[in-house]
């Protein structure tokens, strides 16, 4: 009995509690149906409601007992979204496409509990098909351009947004990862360097929009895909606002959006990019932070030079030296000859650009997260079967395991405590493992053991007192490799000590993603992606025969008190 109600709901530690804060589906503007679990709603419907595989998100405060939550639809499981399982008309793809992008809503709390709040003024869905602004660099070169905009500057949606990150002047980043996988075609395609290494092709993922929706077509418009793999700045407080792709960050599979403040005032931009093998970025603003011109603001993430990150250490050690690698036309063989015309072509194919200055490959990047209070910068790695197998990925410091099917925690800190300066020192917080099968790396760092092992580390984040959120999305079979690790959780690490302890475990088949806390951090909204995902066996959240499905979760203390402490 007690594995069957782990299949279908969520453990949380003792002395707390969680309720459903809103669930893919529910509807949240004005004329939008509850959701049918026959017909799981039509294009129409979910347009009009919380949109599906909530991800990355973020708390914007408008009072002690009311807020605004800016939270990504990443994708979209067709054995749930269809009863066919599958896209197989336009409607389907219309319906798919209003799945994806991002949600924005209000929430109160009445009585103790936040609840969402329909038709509430603030509550917005941008989606596959909201028209954006593209800017910066990048902005109106040809590769951006197609005969639906001939200017390259007004893109039509987001999707497959990842991970987030929210500005100083309140607004939200969004953060567009695996967009490769919605292009495809009938047509013979060219032999093209860029879409290999941004894995564009003939076949898709299987999303299928491409026979019923000529844009993602790549015979009728092979421009489409550099329009996408940016980060997207929303404003949560105005639902008429233009979101716009900020094309000065560089176009990777971005998976989140870490924003700090340097001691000069310059904002600088943590950023990964998840897939096997690739980098990590770092964008810092030509100009300075106004803490009264917050509309000036705006425009600081389309100046600016991005980097990426090389690391270095001695053989058999777990820490060493990096350095901040400039991708600026003209500057690290980053010329004509190489293939970059300009600076726009720099940034379109960043991935590119960071072989060519020698950027150093990772085991499929993932969060970042930055120290409240110090300057001390991690990043997830998830795993990496690639690592040690393929020519172009060998081990390396922070990459230190053959077949890395657990992942790992890497931090640095910037020299001088700057986050601008050019060089960092780097150490690994944690090698995740299974010290219950292992006695070598693969049993992980000392941190680890029975009690807390877990693979697969993806969300990150801090609370605003340096406590270090872990979440996973690893592999749930509790199997093999993976005996005694159980269904994805969450964990919370001191980062002084290096102590990691669970928090919560998810239902059977779901990732446990996005994270963001009410400012007295008295709540904490946790996402539940994909829970029986596979048609694995979970009726998440609601029980019985119920459809699964994706939810954001609001935790609290039964005695009131901060989370975590």
């Amino acid at each position: 009995e007690f594995r069957r109600v782990l299949f279908r709901s969520m453990t949380v530690p003792e002395g707390y509690q969680w309720h459903v804060l809103t669930s893919w589906g529910d509807p949240l503007l004005s004329g939008a149906t509850p959701f049918d679990p026959l017909t799981r709603g039509s294009a129409v419907s979910q347009s009009l409601a919380m949109g599906d595989n909530n991800d990355g998100m973020s708390f914007f405060a408008l009072g002690q007992d009311h807020g605004v939550i800016a939270v990504n639809n990443e994708y979209t499981n067709y054995e749930y979204l269809f009863a066919e399982g599958r896209c197989i008309s336009i409607e389907h793809t219309r319906k798919a496409q209003a799945a994806h992008g991002v949600t924005v809503f209000e929430v109160r709390r009445k009585a103790g509990v936040w609840q969402a709040v329909p038709n509430a003024p603030l509550n917005r869905r941008i989606t596959a098909n909201t028209e954006m602004r593209l800017s910066g660099p990048a902005a109106g070169h040809a590769w951006l351009k197609t005969s639906s905009d001939p200017t390259g500057t007004l893109a039509r949606g987001t999707f497959n947004n990842c991970a987030n990150g929210r500005t100083p002047w309140g607004t939200y980043l969004t953060c567009e990862e695996n967009f490769n996988g919605y292009f495809g075609t009938a047509s013979a395609l060219p032999d093209n360097a860029a879409f290999k290494r941004y894995g564009i092709g003939a076949k898709d993922a299987g999303y299928n929009w491409h026979p019923f929706d000529g844009r993602f077509d790549l015979g009728q418009n092979p421009n489409e895909p550099n329009r996408f793999g940016w980060v997207v700045e929303i404003d949560p407080m105005n639902p008429h606002s233009m979101p716009t792709k900020r094309t000065a960050l560089g176009r990777f599979k971005h998976e989140n959006a870490e924003v700090v403040l340097s001691a000069d005032g310059r904002v600088v931009v943590y950023m990964g990019d998840d897939e096997r093998g690739e980098h990590i970025y770092k964008f810092v603003s030509a100009k300075t932070i106004d803490p009264n011109n917050h509309a000036a603001n705006r425009q600081l993430l389309d100046e600016g030079t991005l980097y990426v990150a090389r690391f270095s250490a001695v053989d058999g050690k777990l820490s060493g030296q990096g350095e901040w690698l400039e991708l600026t036309h003209g500057k690290n063989g980053l010329t004509p000859e190489n293939g970059f015309k300009d600076q726009a072509e720099v940034l379109i194919h960043a991935r590119l650009a960071a072989t060519v200055v020698g950027a150093t490959t990772m085991d499929r990047p993932e969060w970042i997260a930055a120290h409240p209070s110090r300057a001390e910068v991690y990043v997830t790695l998830t795993n990496n079967t690639d690592r040690g197998v393929k020519p172009n990925q060998p081990l390396n410091g922070p990459n230190p395991r053959v077949k890395n099917v657990y992942g790992q925690i890497v931090r640095w800190t910037p020299d001088q405590g700057q986050h601008t300066a050019p060089t960092f020192q780097w150490d690994i917080f944690v090698l995740a493992g299974n010290p219950t099968l292992h006695r070598d790396l693969m049993a992980g760092t000392p941190n680890i053991n029975a009690d807390n092992m877990f693979n697969s580390p993806d969300g990150l984040s801090f609370d605003k007192d340096g406590r270090l959120w872990i979440q996973t999305d690893g592999d749930y079979s509790n199997a093999n490799a993976f005996a005694g690790m159980g269904n994805n959780q969450m964990l919370c690490a001191n980062p002084t000590t290096g102590e990691i302890k669970r928090f919560m475990v998810g239902p059977v088949a779901c990732e446990i993603t996005g994270i963001c806390f009410t400012p007295d951090q008295r709540t904490l909204f946790v996402g539940i992606q994909h829970p029986g995902e596979g048609r694995k066996p979970s009726h998440f959240p609601q029980g019985a025969q119920a459809v699964p499905r994706s939810s954001i979760v609001a935790i609290s203390r039964n005695d009131g008190g901060v989370i975590g402490a």
